[in-house]
């Protein structure tokens, strides 16, 4: 399982920079504004060796409205759920009587910690170091988020007092490891004690229901897998339900642990903000996927074709993923679903040769070539498998770095028909082989130096 980091700290001190900076998105909201984060966003840091996940929290303050109380405690059961807590301060400020008040509060909770003081930029290092250094932290890492200094030296001290071992390497024993996710009351339990043949899971029409990850194993026409049941991730969750909300960093672990996620979506309820963050996180983490549209039957089809109009919409920049109705309830459609699942695994566990790949690149250049930018056209020469779960795919060529992004998108939709890679995120790579001549300003390459010869031969007649 991925390990936990909390970003903590007083309202407007970079908490929500820090995080855009680690996971490299803008999904938190920046602004100069105290208490603009309400509600806990998570994601990945990838910039390091190891992948972790990062919490960012509102703001801890000592209001006393509803609110606020409400969202402290949001805060505080991230730091409870958390494997590393980060006491983020503002070196602009100085030292605030909150900044100690929050630090003896969390030194009570015997979590590991770091002090991490932003808004370096402009402020004397050792004076901030200095001053800092009351709140009584064995090391304080000095950073501007805003900048991106000091960032890599926050994820090696992160690494370092991680887990070494928190990601479990990839094991092949034959078992599919299935994450089932999606928001509550989706039919998530339903789906596993249909599949199980049992109640195995309890499972009911209120909402919240099941409150962690709960894994179950399953052998099913001749293969084995293991189902990963997890809690609810609500949309807008209000303030105050802490365990229900928090459920949302289980359902992440759980994915980033499986090898194919089922996305379940309510037919009825449509596709939400949420969905598409997970969604997000799922294709970043390179997870095969299936689309399960559950309560499809109790549709008519006038609502059918409304339904499936705002799906396309909304799952456009998923469209490898197959989408399969079902009832979960009732069991219709699951095996169509336990076949889009085999086919998502196998695609993202596809071996290529080179050959194979070459001759698909070429064939797609040689259907469409790229646009010519500044008078000149990129040229595409080999290709070759770099890695599997998922597929990547190493492009050699020159003037790579021009081909738009539509071209690359065409690419990929060229191998996905020409292999069949249904149901997982596929990964281009573009690679320009380097200019041995580019270096020397004076040096002739050997063509130059072929056509001089001719030339001089020319010449002397």
């Amino acid at each position: 399982m991925l390990p936990v980091v909390a970003l903590v700290g007083r309202p407007n001190v970079g908490k929500s920079t820090l995080y855009n900076s680690l996971t490299r998105s803008r999904d938190a909201i920046v602004s100069d504004l105290p208490g603009v984060t309400r509600d806990r966003l998570f994601g990945i840091c990838r910039r390091g060796e190891r992948p972790f996940m990062v919490v960012d929290t509102a703001g801890l303050t000592e209001n006393e409205d509803v609110l606020a109380k409400g969202m402290a405690a949001q805060s505080w059961q991230a730091i409870e759920e958390s494997d590393l807590v980060c006491l983020i301060v503002d070196a602009r400020d100085g030292l605030n009587p909150d900044d100690i008040e929050i630090a003896q509060r969390l030194r009570a909770t015997g979590k590991p910690m770091l002090l991490v003081v932003n808004k370096i930029d402009g402020v004397d290092e050792d004076h901030a170091r200095a001053e800092f250094s009351r709140l009584g932290f064995a090391a304080t890492l000095l950073i501007a988020a805003a900048h991106n200094q000091g960032i890599a030296d926050f994820v090696d001290e992160v690494l370092q007092r991680l887990p070494a071992d928190a990601v479990e390497p990839e094991v092949d024993d034959g078992v599919i490891r299935i994450a089932i996710i999606g928001r509550p009351n989706v039919g998530k339990s339903t789906l596993v004690n249909r599949l199980l043949g049992e109640e195995r899971v309890l499972a009911m029409d209120l909402p919240g229901t099941t409150r962690d990850a709960v894994r179950v194993p399953l052998e099913r026409d001749g293969r084995k897998y293991l189902l990963i049941d997890t809690a609810g991730i609500r949309r807008k969750a209000r303030v105050g339900e802490g365990v229900e909300k928090f459920s949302v960093i289980k359902a992440l672990q759980a994915a980033v642990e499986a090898h194919v996620v089922i996305l379940m979506l309510d037919a009825q309820q449509g596709f939400a903000d949420q969905d598409a963050h997970i969604l997000g996180e799922v294709v970043n983490a390179g997870r095969g996927l299936v689309l399960a549209i559950n309560k499809w039957d109790g549709l008519t089809v006038r609502e059918r074709t409304q339904v499936t109009s705002r799906l396309d919409w909304g799952l456009s920049f998923v469209h490898f993923a197959k989408r399969i109705p079902i009832s979960a309830l009732h069991g219709s459609g699951l095996g169509e679903l336990m076949k889009a699942v085999n086919q998502a695994h196998k695609a993202a566990h596809r071996e290529f040769s080179a050959n194979e790949l070459t001759k698909a690149v070429q064939a797609a250049f040689e259907k469409h070539q790229p646009p010519m930018v500044r008078g000149r056209t990129a040229k595409l020469r080999y290709a070759h498998q770099g890695g599997r779960n998922p597929p990547r795919m190493i492009i050699h060529g020159s003037r790579l770095k021009d081909l738009p992004d539509a071209y690359q998108r065409y690419l990929e939709n060229a191998l996905r028909e020409k292999f069949r890679l249904t149901g997982t995120p596929l990964v281009l790579e573009f690679r320009e082989g380097s200019n041995p001549y580019a270096d020397k300003k004076n040096a002739l390459t050997p063509r130059q130096i072929e056509k001089r010869k001719r030339l001089m031969r020319h010449v002397k007649r």
